[in-house]
């Protein structure tokens, strides 16, 4: 028996920690980023896009000893033997644009993205190694009016989505000073304590001990509950700048809960660190979005000393957690008219560009269906209107709108006049 010269290809498969997003979905993720979009906007944030991979040193500079930068990213070298990286999260990206392109802009330089982020870590629910990130950034003024004005951005966009099950948590890193100080405080405190932490915490005490607090391991999370708190070592500045954040907030009718062990995951936080977190989720997953203050972030990538503050807000997880919820539905059918066709086909084809050169979301059927099989597509599609356009339509002229949603039943309109028509009644 002769082997087959061709056999079945084994189809492909979007690689594992991918996913594709497809309609009806996807609608739901355009109707997220335009609320996004709009909520920034008020606010005086552009959209910016950066480029999906950078510089290595972008990112390695942001994090040096964290799992981000030894574990996480994707990085290769390209056809020019240039080491590049994968942009594992959004901030660096843009603070690399403003040394770039915007130091002589106004300030503070106010921008916004929706972006994918790459990160090689295990799948699990709301967590993909390309995920999907909302964020704001505010670069040029170090005003703690600022802090607030970011934070309740986010807030205002989370209730307007209808979660209610989220709560804010804050905290400062002070000064660079001040967190220099606290490092060493902490270092001090898990050295006496190594052998009460998780093992792979314990290894982190030596060059990385604020990691070991920003644990999400139960053993260590038990071990670190009476760590020192940064809280208690600020400078007055410092103090006196965190007072002014709480206040806005609570001025501002935002809930919030004071959580020392808030250190976030990268280096260059100072000062106001925040996350908002869902009770819906389990707690390991339960981050949808956070951020704060990077006073020493340009610096680090060769730019002139700059403050700025920003965050990010992973779509997936939003989704997620507006679906533990039951709020933030996808958006219902945009398809406004169908047009079915039973004279060959040419009359739809002219008729729905028409209508939607005239601002009306229009569809049809294709492959020369049967009068049945297109009234059933039309209701599939949920539009408000199908034109029928048949043989007698043909003769008289006229194009026969019928009612699919209300009780306005149907009747014949003249064809010149029926995307007037179909206007009127959508109005």
């Amino acid at each position: 028996m002769s082997t087959p010269t061709n056999p079945r290809i084994e189809p492909f498969k979007a690689p594992t920690g991918t996913r594709d997003v497809l309609p009806p979905e996807s609608d739901r993720w355009q109707a997220l980023i335009a609320l996004f979009a709009g909520h920034v906007r008020r606010a005086g944030y552009g959209l910016v896009q950066s480029p999906m991979f950078e510089e290595i040193g972008v990112f390695s500079r942001v994090g040096e000893g964290t799992d981000l930068v030894r574990k996480e990213m994707y990085d290769f070298l390209d056809k020019g033997e240039r080491h590049i990286a994968l942009r594992p999260e959004g901030t660096a990206s843009i603070a690399r644009a403003w040394i770039q392109h915007a130091q002589g802009e106004a300030k503070p330089w106010k921008v916004w993205y929706a972006a994918p982020s790459f990160r090689y870590e295990r799948p699990q629910a709301g967590r993909f190694r390309q995920h999907h990130q909302l964020g704001a950034e505010a670069i040029g003024s170090e005003d703690p009016d600022l802090d607030v004005e970011v934070i309740a951005m986010l807030h205002d966009f989370y209730v307007s989505l209808g979660l209610k099950q989220v709560t804010l948590l804050i905290n400062s890193m002070g000064t660079a000073d001040d967190r220099r100080r606290y490092i060493e405080d902490v270092r001090a405190w898990l050295n006496e304590r190594l052998d009460t932490l998780d093992p792979k915490d314990a290894e982190k005490v030596v060059d990385h001990p604020m990691r070991v607090l920003d644990s999400k391991r139960p053993v260590t999370i038990a071990a670190i509950a009476d760590a020192p708190r940064i809280t208690d070592r600020l400078s007055p500045e410092a103090a006196e700048r965190f007072e002014r954040v709480k206040s806005g907030l609570t001025t501002l009718g935002i809930d919030f809960t004071v959580e020392p062990r808030l250190v976030r995951g990268l280096d260059y936080y100072t000062h106001t660190t925040f996350e908002f977190v869902s009770d819906a989720l389990d707690a390991a997953q339960s981050t949808i979005g956070g951020g704060g203050r990077y006073d020493g972030l340009i610096e680090s990538l060769g730019g002139p000393s700059t403050p700025g503050i920003g965050f990010g807000s992973g779509i997936e997880r939003v989704l997620l957690t507006c679906d533990a919820e039951g709020v933030f539905p996808a958006p219902t059918s945009t398809t406004d008219v169908f047009i079915v066709d039973t004279t060959g086909g040419t009359a739809a084809r002219d008729f729905t560009i028409e209508l939607r050169r005239a601002g009306i979301s229009a569809e049809r059927a294709f492959d020369g269906r049967s009068m049945k099989s297109q009234m059933k597509s039309a209701d599939k599609s949920g539009a408000a209107f199908v034109c029928i356009i048949g043989d007698d339509e043909a003769a008289a002229g006229t194009v026969t709108i019928r009612d699919l949603r209300g009780d306005t039943g149907q009747e014949a309109v003249d064809r010149s006049t029926a995307a007037a028509a179909l206007a009127a009644r959508l109005s």
